[in-house]
């Protein structure tokens, strides 16, 4: 297998499996699996993040992550806001709060177990590995279109 293969299939790999955990997680909840994400992003801020910040964060789309947020607000997840729903602040309810704590600890328990088997240094290389992966990819898609 090729240096691209191998690195794409374990990419896309991790990306599938992952996405399946969240799935079955937040199905419960009547959430798509993708949502957990927002969840535990918007915990990161108690002041708040807009919807177009939560995009740019997520790198999702903006309707979805509209379609979030209403079923956000409709289950009192989030503070619902205003007409101007891309600036306004997105802000979770203590609701909110209590459940992306518990999807945190879910997403803490499946990364330990997914990572069973390194050390605190590989693991650690790992993440400097992807960060500057993807930096340089990013990189590369803006400044070059063309990768001749």
């Amino acid at each position: 297998m090729s240096r691209f293969e191998q690195f794409t299939v374990s990419v896309f790999s991790i990306t599938r499996y992952w996405n399946k955990i969240a799935s079955e997680e937040m199905r419960g909840l009547g959430l798509k699996g993708s949502y957990a994400l927002y969840l535990i992003t918007l915990s990161s801020d108690p002041n708040g993040i807009t919807a177009t910040r939560l995009a740019e964060l997520t790198q999702r789309d903006k309707a979805d992550v509209s379609r979030a947020i209403s079923q956000f607000q409709q289950q009192g997840l989030v503070e619902a806001y205003g007409e101007n729903r891309y600036r306004a602040p997105i802000v979770l309810t203590q609701k909110g709060k209590d459940l992306t704590g518990q999807i945190r600890k879910k997403a803490e328990h499946a990364l330990q177990m997914a990572g069973e088997g390194l050390s605190e240094e590989m693991r650690q290389s790992m993440y400097q590995a992807l960060e500057i992966i993807a930096s340089n990819l990013k990189d590369m898609s803006e400044d070059k279109p063309d990768l001749d």
